[in-house]
């Protein structure tokens, strides 16, 4: 016997985020429309209205998992005693955030001058700035710094690029993706970490 019960949908909010956060990274902010977003969430464009007011509300609602997420992750290294041991767990979380949120990543990386002024581009740069400040702290060397830089940076791109110029499913499984990214990030920091 079929059933005639419509599928459950998800919460309209959690629908809309989705729909947005796909439509940034498409289209980065400055491109993405409410109408756009209502229509590939299957909502009303009052619905987008009704649950953030805005496109800039939308857009906060839609990067703070990750902002969070990340904060969680430079707290947990701040409140450790930075040992080797701390740097590759902060290694790990890195990564596993930035799986976690590809589409707020990508969203920031690549379309972060269309929604620069906005609150969450302001509290994006203090996360990212917090970050900084507490590697600088180590008074890493230029070399120590570049390696940071690349091998930090470089896995948000690497995960963010493959949107960009290939078929998102034409890239690797998460497992195969979190077992390479921490390999190459971990032999880009080894030299720097295994000094701390």
């Amino acid at each position: 016997m079929t059933s005639t019960t419509p599928a459950a949908r998800n919460r309209p909010s959690d629908e809309l985020r989705l729909a947005a956060l796909r439509n940034f990274a498409a289209n980065g902010f400055a491109g993405a429309s409410l109408q756009q977003i209502a229509d590939d969430a299957g909502y009303a464009k009052s619905s987008v209205l009704y649950h953030f007011g805005s496109k800039e509300a939308l857009l906060e609602a839609g990067i703070s998992p990750a902002l969070e997420a990340l904060e969680q992750v430079i707290d947990e290294l701040v409140a450790s005693d930075l040992t080797a041991g701390d740097w590759v767990r902060f290694r790990e979380r890195f990564i596993e955030m930035l799986l976690a949120h590809r589409l707020e990543v990508f969203t920031f990386i690549n379309h972060r001058s269309s929604f620069a002024g906005a609150p969450v581009c302001t509290r994006t740069d203090a996360v990212i700035r917090r970050l900084t400040d507490l590697i600088f702290a180590q008074r890493p060397s230029t070399e120590e710094r570049l390696r940071f830089g690349i091998a930090l940076g470089g896995a948000a791109y690497a995960l963010v690029a493959g949107m960009t110029y290939r078929d998102e499913a034409d890239f690797a499984e998460d497992d195969v993706v979190r077992q390479a990214l921490n390999r190459i990030v971990g032999e880009l920091l080894e030299p720097v970490t295994a000094q701390r």
